[in-house]
C-alpha cells in the first residue's frame, strides 16, 4: 500500500510529464559486460514522449531484482572515473547527475539526466537519519549537486571538475532525499512489453511455442516479463552455452546465459547458475539492447561486446568474436521459427 501520498505524489509526476505541469525527461545510458569480459559505457510526437515517460516506471524491488545493495554496487564501478561536466561516457567522464542515472541505467532503471529533476523522482525521505543505501542524495536550492548515498554518512559521487567519482561523506545535509528503490510495481521492460512508445523489432513480436527446447517455460516467461521474444531468448541460450546451465566461458562468463559475474549482479541474478535467474537476466539485458539499438543485429552485438563497442564502432564492432556471433544466434533464432 502505497497511501494517498504516494497516489497523489505519482499523480502529479504523471501530470508533469504529460505536459500538464511544466517537466522534462531525458534519454539515458547503459552499461553492460557480457560474454567477452568487456566492459563497456553508451549512452513520436511529443504526446508519444510524454506518455512514455509517464508510464516510464523509476524502479521497483517486485520482480526486477533491484535493491539499494545493487544501486549502491552499480555505481561503484565508476569510482576514479574523472569528473567531466556534461558527460554521460564513462570512457571519457562522468558528472554527478551523469553518475546516478548511469548507476540505476545499469539496473533498468530510468532517470532523468537532470540533477533538479533527479531530486523529484521517487519518493521523499523526510532525513538523513531515515535513508538508506540507494537514496538520491540532492544538495543545494535550487539544485546543483546529487550522489548515491552509501549508508553510514557514505555517499559516492562525482564532486566537481578536477576530481573523479569517489566515495565521501555527507558533508552538509542534503536538501533533498529521495528513494526511488521500491517505490514502482512495474519494470521499463514492462512498458516496453505494452508497446508504449517504443518501436518494437520483429523479433519481440512472436513468442508461439517452443515445444522440445530445454527451458522452454522459462524463456517464454521470462520473455512475457521483459517484453521479448522467448524464442530469441532460447536461441542466445544455444549459441551461448548449447543449453548447458553449468557452463563457464575462458572469460569467466557463466550459465546457460553466459553472464559475467559483475553483470549478473548489475541485473539482479545472485547466481547465475539458476536457469530461471540466468534467463531472467538476459532477458532484462536484451530488453535494454532492443530498446536502445531498436535492431536485432545491433542489440545481439551489445550483448556480446557491450553497448559502448557497438556506439564505438557505428554497428557491429569488428571483433571476431561479435562478428561471427550475431549471426550464429539468427541462424538459431530462424531455426526456432
Amino acid at each position: 500500500m502505497i497511501g494517498v501520498q504516494g497516489v497523489m505524489s505519482r499523480i502529479s509526476e504523471l501530470k508533469t510529464q504529460l505536459g500538464i505541469a511544466p517537466a522534462t525527461t531525458a534519454p539515458t545510458t547503459t552499461d553492460t559486460t557480457t560474454s567477452t569480459g568487456r566492459t563497456t559505457a553508451t549512452s513520436g510526437t511529443a504526446f508519444a514522449k510524454a506518455l512514455a515517460g509517464a508510464t516510464r516506471t523509476t524502479t521497483g524491488t517486485t520482480g526486477t531484482g533491484v535493491t539499494g545493495k545493487s544501486v549502491v554496487d552499480a555505481a561503484k564501478k565508476y569510482l576514479g572515473t574523472p569528473y567531466v561536466f556534461g558527460s554521460t561516457d564513462p570512457d571519457k567522464g562522468l558528472d554527478c547527475s551523469a553518475l546516478v542515472q548511469r548507476a540505476y541505467k545499469d539496473l533498468g532503471v530510468d532517470l532523468p539526466r537532470n540533477s533538479r529533476e533527479q531530486a523529484r523522482v521517487g519518493t521523499k525521505v523526510d532525513g538523513l537519519a531515515d535513508a538508506k543505501p540507494g537514496d538520491i542524495l540532492a544538495f543545494d536550492k535550487p539544485v546543483d549537486h546529487v550522489a548515491i548515498y552509501l549508508g553510514d554518512n557514505k555517499m559516492i559521487a562525482a564532486p566537481k571538475p578536477g576530481d573523479h567519482v569517489k566515495i565521501q561523506s555527507v558533508y552538509e545535509t542534503p536538501t533533498h532525499i529521495r528513494r526511488v528503490v521500491g517505490t514502482a510495481s512495474a519494470t521499463p521492460a514492462t512498458v516496453a512489453a505494452a508497446g508504449v512508445g517504443a518501436v518494437r523489432p520483429a523479433s519481440l513480436q512472436s513468442s508461439s511455442s517452443l515445444a522440445g527446447v530445454p527451458y522452454a517455460d522459462m524463456f517464454t516467461k521470462a520473455g512475457a516479463k521483459y517484453g521479448v521474444s522467448p524464442k530469441l531468448l532460447a536461441a542466445v541460450a544455444k549459441v551461448e552455452s548449447g543449453y548447458n546451465p553449468k557452463a563457464v566461458s575462458p572469460a569467466g562468463a557463466q550459465g546457460l546465459m553466459q553472464l559475467m559475474p559483475a553483470t549478473a549482479r548489475g541485473l539482479g541474478v545472485d547466481n547465475s547458475f539458476d536457469p530461471q535467474q540466468a534467463i531472467n537476466g538476459a532477458a532484462k539485458l536484451l530488453s535494454s539492447h532492443l530498446k536502445e539499438f531498436k535492431s536485432l543485429p545491433l542489440a545481439l552485438a551489445a550483448y556480446n561486446a557491450g553497448g559502448g563497442n557497438v556506439h564505438k564502432y557505428g554497428g557491429i564492432p569488428p571483433f571476431a568474436e561479435t562478428q561471427a556471433y550475431v549471426p550464429k544466434v539468427q541462424k538459431a533464432l530462424a531455426a526456432l521459427g
